[in-house]
Parts: structure tokens; sequence; C-alpha cells
């Protein structure tokens, strides 16, 4: 996909996430829509999957480490044809399969159950482990959030990775500065991420998570990196691409109600139109 298909299924993830959450009238909107162009890049462009068989061998593997951010993995997963988009409306609902964090007995493309957070990337950890052990050439991705770096278990694992020089895993931290209780600064800080990893024996890369041509450079980097695991810290808005999300901490755990969906789904209707007159 070129960059302008790329910002258009972005989109059309953002509208999958905002009905979702809408529809369930629970779930954690802001930090999947933060990290809706990461998620467009990995499915549609980086990651060898197939969605008409989404348990191949040699498929590269997904794990997603902050779980609550499923609408955005859900409606990506949807969007790139492992179930009906209309499924969406289903989410939280007694008897559906998407529920509120991932599971892997019950969704096609889902290939770790999220639980605790920080508990995600250790699983990848030892999938990308396990490719080295078999001699595989699959890779794992892993995305966390930035809050859940305060959880010890995240530095446990990146330590093993480093010591064992897993370049075939890629660590995505969405960096959007924002958790439930408040700014990370303020609750317990992480920061300075990139030096941490760094200090793992990762290779970092600092991105902006909205601009494609820097996710697909730093993509292209980590797949070149050898002999040690790659972080991408990628810098990330809250709630981008509807109005009243955007940078509010509010956000990370609340539904829209009705008024308030009619609007959010006007502000991404509006890019919509603004990228059909790109060329």
């Amino acid at each position: 996909m070129d960059n302008l298909a790329l910002k258009k299924m972005a989109n059309q993830v953002r509208k999958g996430i905002v009905t979702a959450v809408h529809s369930a009238k629970a779930g954690h909107p802001g930090g999947s829509l933060s990290a809706a162009d990461i998620y467009s890049f990995l499915y549609f462009e980086e990651m060898n999957i197939d969605p008409k068989e989404p348990k191949k061998a040699d498929r590269d593997r997904f794990v997603l480490s902050k779980g609550h951010t499923a609408p955005g993995l859900y409606s990506t997963l949807a969007n790139r044809g492992y179930f009906p988009v209309e499924d969406l409306k289903t989410l939280r609902k007694l008897g559906s399969y998407l529920q509120g964090h991932p599971c892997m007995q019950h969704i096609p493309g889902v290939d770790m159950s999220s639980g605790s957070l920080g508990q995600g990337i250790s699983a990848a950890v030892g999938m990308a482990l396990s490719a080295k052990i078999d001699n595989k050439d699959f890779r794992v991705y892993t995305l966390l959030g930035d809050g859940e770096l305060e959880e010890g278990q995240v530095w446990e694992a990146s330590m093993f990775a480093g010591a064992k020089k897993l370049d075939n895993l890629v660590v995505i931290v969405d960096n959007n500065g924002l958790q439930i209780d408040g700014n990370i600064d303020d609750v317990n800080s992480p920061n300075p991420i990139d030096k941490k990893f760094e200090a793992f024996n990762f290779h970092v890369i600092n991105i902006d998570a909205h601009d494609f041509d820097q996710i697909r450079a730093a993509f292209k980097e980590a797949r070149e990196t050898k002999g040690m695991p790659t972080a991408i810290i990628a810098h990330s808005l809250k709630g981008k691409g509807v109005s009243f999300m955007e940078g509010q901490v509010g956000w990370h755990g609340k539904a829209p109600n009705d008024e308030e969906y009619e609007i959010a789904m006007n502000d991404l209707n509006k890019i919509d139109e603004e990228l059909a007159k790109e060329v």
C-alpha cells in the first residue's frame, strides 16, 4: 500500500474503533485511536499474514500487550478480512467473540490472549526465542503502552530479549503520554523510554506514530538490524482523529454517547473527504 491508501485504511480503522466502543457503551477509544496508524501499517504492509489461513505456521506474530486497546486490533483485523466489519458492533456484548481483551481461542488472527499489563511482551519474547530455536523465519511484533512500561515484567522480558539477541523481535511503544490516571510523568514516569531500551541492548528508533514515511522507514530499519531486538518508540496523540478526544486523558476508557458518536464520525468523515482530494 502507498501512504495515501494507508491513511485511508487507518481512518476506516478509526471509524471501526469509535463504532465498536459506542455500540458497547464501554471500552478504550483513546489508546486505540493513537495506535491506528501503527496497526494499519503492520497488518496491511509489514507482516507476513493471510486472513484465509490465520494459523499458517510461517506467519509473523503480533501480541497486543496493552490489551485494553482491543478495539483498535479488532477493527484492523476486521478491515483486513479476518471477520466481518459488522461484527465490531458486538464488542463486549454477551455471547460475542469480541471480548474486552483479545482471546486467541475465539478470534481469528489473534496470536496471543491479552491479560494483565506487562505480560504481552513476555509472550512475544517467548515466540521470538522459539523461532530462533526452531530456525524459523517469522518475526514477532508486540505493542505496549507507555504507562504499561511502569510494570516490572516489561523490563525482565526486555533484559532477556537483549541478552538472547532476539533480532526477530520488534517492540513498539505507543507513546501518547497519557495513562488512565493522568500524564505518565505525573503518575510514575518511565522516561527516558529510549535510553532505557538502549540499556537493555535494544536498537532504538524514535518516530512520529502518524507519519507513514517514518513508520515505513522504522520497520525497514528493524528488519535490517541484526544481533539485537528493536524498540520503536512511536510518539502519538491519544484520541487521534476525533476532535474532542485528542490529547484528553478522560477518553482513555470511556464510550461516546449518541451525540458524541455523531461528532466523532463527522470528524472522521471529514478526514475521508480530505484524503479523497489527495492524489
